[in-house]
């Protein structure tokens, strides 16, 4: 009979090298197999409200249905997807809401948002969870894979057109998010089931990490770190070297035997 699979975590934020204050925010809820990266935008620091208010909605809504699985949700089920797929999605429309109705009463937090990557860890494998830019990524077997697709214009540019690296690296609104909490009253997350395997990592991080540190770079530091906390370390540098232009933060999992 195989053991099932134990999971480490290890996660860090860093402010960067040109922001004055860092709008990221995340949460390791190792309770509930819960790992979640959030990316605060919006001025006089409502982004940093925004991050916190996903976070901690998700805590409180996870906490609520662990102990109570009958209590009655915000949202409907969708009865194509299980209990625990349905649980993760309906407390993020959940973070959705209540960031969307405090930025309604506060005028000066108003258009504020905040990407968001979950991961979940359930008996029979994960469920990746995503809204925005943030990335979740899987290193498997000495290769990268990204699990996620960016809701951003840059994103959706090359899906319609075929983009050139120049015209890509030359993208005038790089930073523009097509799809994030907050920006509406509804919102919709995108959400993919894997089965995780000993020895794989799945790295979830904001853009400020996958932006300035490359896809090989990213591979390579975790692959060569000697344990999740010196890797976090690692990728932190690594964009802090490469200019550090935005808040870096990331949630490195691993699942061993």
């Amino acid at each position: 009979m195989n053991r099932p699979l134990r999971i480490e975590v290890a996660g860090q934020t860093d402010v960067g090298r040109k922001r004055s204050h860092n709008e990221d925010n995340f949460a390791i809820m190792a309770e509930y197999g819960l790992y979640v990266v959030a990316d605060g935008m919006g001025g006089h620091a409502s982004g940093e409200v925004a991050s916190k208010m996903a976070v901690d909605t998700l805590q409180e809504f996870f906490a609520a249905t662990a102990d109570d699985p009958e209590r009655t949700w915000p949202y409907k089920m969708d009865r194509g997807k299980g209990y625990e797929e349905n649980r993760l999605i309906t407390g993020i429309k959940l973070c959705n809401l209540r960031i969307y109705e405090q930025a309604q009463r506060n005028a000066k937090q108003r258009g504020m948002g905040t990407t968001l990557a979950a991961l979940f860890a359930v008996e029979d494998g994960v469920y990746v969870a995503h809204v925005g830019d943030s990335r979740v990524y899987r290193i498997r077997d000495g290769s990268l894979e990204q699990l996620t697709e960016d809701h951003s214009l840059l994103n959706d540019y090359k899906k319609m057109k075929r983009l050139s690296e120049e015209e890509i690296a030359n993208f005038p609104h790089k930073n523009v998010i097509v799809r994030a909490l907050g920006m509406k009253d509804t919102v919709k997350v995108d959400t993919r089931f894997e089965a995780p395997r000993a020895g794989d990592c799945v790295v979830l991080c904001s853009d400020g990490l996958c932006g300035p540190v490359t896809d090989e770079d990213i591979l390579k530091i975790v692959t060569t770190s000697p344990d999740l906390p010196t890797a976090t370390h690692r990728l932190i540098e690594g964009a802090n070297e490469n200019g550090g232009p935005d808040n870096i933060t990331c949630v490195v999992a691993r699942w061993i035997q």
